[in-house]
């Protein structure tokens, strides 16, 4: 029967599309086949993954899942993270997880070959966002924002190898918190520099050290030292492997594989090399050939208010002025920094875990002037947070010393124990529920008491009500501690109180 209303259904399709079908329109039938085609390709694809006796489960390279006990851990890094950013006066933002292909091409420099790009879908090219802060030049520009003051967490895609040891993923979250507005130089920047102390400090991740440097400066001993313009962003990206590389392997790159001339990456090295205070800055304004870059000069001057804003937040002893910092993305203009572990441990029973910079950021002037229309810049200062290489040092800490983790919040449990008691259990359990408490039950009819009581054990509850013939007969409840495993009757009607009063107090 399934079989001829198909055909009856097919044969009704056919004959409606003849009678109705205007001249030069498409026969059903031709759709039909083409669809049937289709169906065959798409059998044809799956088949093969059907047959394979061996398939192997698994989350795509560069990625991974996250258990609930690593979801307690996130959780409490993004919210101590967020809290510091709405308590500098933040707004939260968020945009889509794809953007215009266009939007983000010639952002990112030499690592725009790392966009994920997506296949045509309707009529637009898009990529998956690559970071947080392009996307928000763009909505600045599109909503004609000139000043605003925003954080943003979200997922972010890079189509790199991932050294997943390290903490580098394919697909990995963003905190990101951004000053956008014309105001007096260095304030906003001190600022984020302060955000970062704070919640590096908060995460208690062992002593840390902000490297600042500035675009401009870098520009500057790129232009004195014989580089060609034309080179700048290359050999930019060079200094930046300084982090990873010796000095050796990226000379080699400057000269090997980009062209620069050795005593050009000769003189580079001697300034790149060099990292201190402020007393470094009030060096390098003295420098012979520095001193004549108006550049550098500016971005020294910068540098110089900055220190002294710091002085006054009391960071000033985590800043280094390191020449050798670079940040490879192509949008920053001045004030660039990142954030580095001095000793990763914050114990000495723990390895040591190389997971590179934990925060970065710095001052990007020209980018939403890149998305106006009529180039009207908005100048912007802003901060990214590594969530994922912190959630690695957290979570390895969390392996070295056995710390349990609650997977849940319940406070309380409601258990019985008798039968036939399921009514009552989950008229109570709805009071609490109604009165905000954080509660559960056993999704059984008759459940045992020492499952019950168990269960609140292993999941660390602290608080058990327990309702049976005698407590409904004296109309009480008996309340205990898991603890302590002591037992006090409550009152039906102060109950609530009662609990709510010991959770207040734990």
């Amino acid at each position: 029967m399934p079989q001829l209303g198909l055909l009856h259904g097919r044969a009704w399709a056919v004959l409606f599309g003849q009678l109705r079908r205007p001249p030069g329109a498409v026969c059903i039938r031709a759709v039909h086949s083409h669809s049937q085609v289709a169906e065959a390709a798409l059998a044809t694809q799956l088949k093969p993954h059907q047959e394979k006796s061996n398939f192997i489960i698994k989350t795509p390279k560069g990625t991974r899942d996250l258990s609930p006990q690593q979801m307690v851990v996130r959780e409490k890094i993004l919210d101590m993270v967020v809290s510091c950013f709405k308590r500098h006066g933040a707004k939260g933002l968020d945009t889509p997880a794809f953007e215009l292909k266009e939007m983000l091409t010639e952002k990112y420099g030499e690592d725009s070959g790392l966009i994920y790009d997506l296949k045509d879908q309707g009529g637009e090219l898009l990529s998956l966002r690559y970071d947080l802060t392009v996307p928000f030049a763009r909505y600045l520009a599109m909503n004609k924002v000139k000043k605003m003051k925003r954080y943003h967490v979200g997922k972010v895609w890079r189509r790199e190898s991932p050294t997943i040891v390290q903490g580098r993923y394919r697909e990995f979250c963003q905190c990101d918190f951004d000053i956008a507005g014309q105001f007096d130089p260095m304030i906003p920047d001190a600022e984020c520099l302060k955000i970062m102390c704070e919640i590096l400090s908060g995460l208690q991740l062992g002593d840390f050290l902000i490297k600042v440097n500035d675009r401009r400066i870098l520009d500057g001993i790129f232009a004195v030292c014989g580089v060609p313009e034309s080179k700048f962003h290359a050999i930019c990206s060079s200094v930046d492997k300084l982090d990873k590389m010796s000095w050796k392997g990226v000379r080699h790159e400057m000269v090997a594989k980009k062209g620069l001339a050795a005593e050009v990456a000769d003189r580079i090295g001697d300034y790149v090399q060099c990292q201190g205070g402020v007393s470094l800055v009030k060096q390098m304004f003295q420098d012979p050939r520095l001193s004549q870059n108006k550049q550098a000069l500016e971005g020294l001057g910068d540098l110089k208010l900055l220190f002294e804003y710091l002085t006054l937040f009391g960071i000033a002893e985590k800043i280094s002025f390191d020449l050798s910092l670079a940040r490879g993305l192509d949008y920053y203009t001045g004030v660039i920094y990142e954030a580095v572990l001095l000793q990763t441990p914050a114990h000495a029973e723990e390895e040591p875990l190389n997971v590179g910079s934990v925060a970065a950021g710095g001052r990007y002037d020209g980018l939403v002037g890149m998305f106006d229309p009529k180039g009207h810049n908005v100048p912007c200062v802003g901060l990214s947070i590594g969530v994922e290489r912190i959630f690695s040092i957290v979570e390895q800490r969390m392996k070295t010393f056995g710390e349990k983790i609650r997977t849940t919040e319940t406070q309380v449990f409601v258990a019985t124990p008798q039968k036939n008691f399921l009514q009552e259990r989950l008229k109570l359990i709805a009071e609490l529920w109604d009165a905000g408490i954080k509660a559960e039950l056993m999704y059984k009819n008759n459940p045992k008491l020492l499952t019950q009581l168990h269960y609140c054990e292993n999941m660390g509850i602290p608080l058990v009500v327990i309702i049976g013939e005698q407590e409904l007969a004296e109309g009480v409840i008996k309340l205990r501690s898991v603890a302590s495993r002591e037992e006090v009757a409550i009152t039906r009607e102060n109950l609530v109180a009662e609990i709510q009063k010991r959770l207040s107090e734990s």
